[in-house]
């Protein structure tokens, strides 16, 4: 057994933000935590194969856990002071097996205040990202690096700034107006990691599902610690709405495949079911960001062919949400359901004016331009999308729509 063994890293997978939770409470040094940990998984690795796995596998980590974070501290001199006397294995050992056989409030406290401190505010949005797929799902910093396109030693400095900005940080659990913006905060930060999965901006790769997956697993953990917010409802809705259409996005030979064109048999209609039985109970209740993507995806997920969506409808959503949020990625998007409803002069009508860095927005207006009958505007527009791209499957299929002009 190695920590790439499936049922070690399952036990991983489900129980490292779990058992880091109870260890940063209880010894409030993230680095102790952390470290300790690791040190408990590569323990099992070695010693699980020989000995045979324990009764309670998570209180056993938890107990090797704790001597490797005893040991540190003794070795810093300052056992004697902050902790009291925790030498007595058969103490250690039961006290484990007791917190780990706790299922309710206190665990579940724990991890919430652990994915509310990787959102602390304090982090850049994408490092909180970072940080909370590593403490709080315990995905690996090398599979983080290549999750979010990075090198590894990159990587690992990231985290590491994230870590020192948050080490005098408390480690406690906010609540009234507190607790909903950095709830708030941490939905934003799972939705930013999920978006990356989807819209890589560099790369060969036009997206990483992989990554989506972490992401969308980080949202279901948020939901499960705060449940009855609405807000999470909409959010887990929308990310498994987009998630399901992963194996149809791609083609045979990497090619991106458009919305229209997609094979919807291949779409996972499990998790849209899923998504849908969420969203039915806040469909009429007030607007609000996440809900109003939520019901857009909808509008695609129950079309049984493409000709079947109800642009209409979409442009319309798209009008709520930018009245709601200004902002321009919006209005683009609104852009392409309005030609897709009214034809494409309503839709260059609504980005007159508009601002957007990247390559999507010259993409877009090429395409309403080639569909408008203008191709010399629409050469234009795809040469200046295409001296923007970064990535290497879009720049492709730019390339590809610029040669059918």
């Amino acid at each position: 057994m190695s920590v790439d063994d499936p049922d070690l890293g399952t036990l991983l997978r489900e129980e490292w933000g779990r058992l880091l939770a109870l260890l940063v409470a209880q010894y409030r040094r993230l680095d102790l935590a952390e470290d300790g940990l690791a040190d408990a998984f590569e323990a099992a690795a070695r010693r699980w194969p020989v000995d045979g796995p324990p009764d309670n596998p998570p209180a056993w980590l938890l107990t090797t856990a704790r001597r490797r974070i005893v040991d540190r501290l003794r070795s810093e001199a300052v056992a004697a002071r902050k902790l009291p006397l925790l030498a007595v294995e058969a103490d250690l050992t039961e006290e484990a097996q007791r917190v780990m056989a706790d299922a309710g409030e206190r665990v579940r406290d724990e991890r919430l205040r652990l994915v509310l401190l990787c959102a602390h505010p304090a982090l850049e949005r994408e490092a909180a990202a970072a940080l909370s797929l590593r403490l709080v799902l315990g995905v690996s910093t090398a599979d983080i690096a290549r999750l979010f396109l990075v090198p590894v030693p990159t990587m690992a400095a990231r985290l590491t700034r994230a870590r020192k900005r948050l080490a005098r940080e408390r480690f406690e659990l906010p609540s009234g107006a507190e607790l909903d913006a950095r709830v708030g905060t941490a939905a934003d930060v799972a939705y930013l990691a999920f978006t990356a999965g989807y819209a890589p901006a560099s790369g060969p790769d036009l997206l990483r599902p992989d990554l989506a997956g972490e992401a969308v697993r980080l949202v279901r953990l948020l939901r499960e610690l705060a449940p009855g917010r609405s807000e999470l409802d909409a959010l887990l809705a929308l990310v498994l709405l987009q998630h399901a259409r992963r194996d149809a996005r791609v083609g045979p030979d990497g090619e991106l495949v458009l919305l229209p064109d997609q094979d919807r048999s291949r779409w996972h209609h499990d998790e849209i079911a899923e998504a849908l039985a969420l969203l039915t109970p806040h469909t009429a209740g007030p607007p609000a960001p996440y809900l109003l993507q939520a019901l857009v995806a909808a509008e695609h997920a129950v079309a049984p062919r493409p000709e079947d969506t109800d642009w209409s409808r979409i442009a319309a959503r798209y009008a709520e949400l930018e009245q709601l949020t200004g902002s321009p990625v919006v209005r683009l998007n609104r852009a392409v359901a309005v030609a897709e409803a009214d034809g494409p002069l309503a839709g260059l009508a609504l980005l007159e004016g508009l601002e957007l860095p990247g390559h999507r927005l010259p993409g877009v207006r090429a395409e309403l331009l080639a569909r408008a009958d203008r191709p010399a505007d629409a050469r234009e527009a795809y040469d200046e999308a295409l001296a923007l791209c970064a990535n290497e499957a879009e720049a492709r299929h730019l390339a590809a729509r610029r040669a059918l002009l």
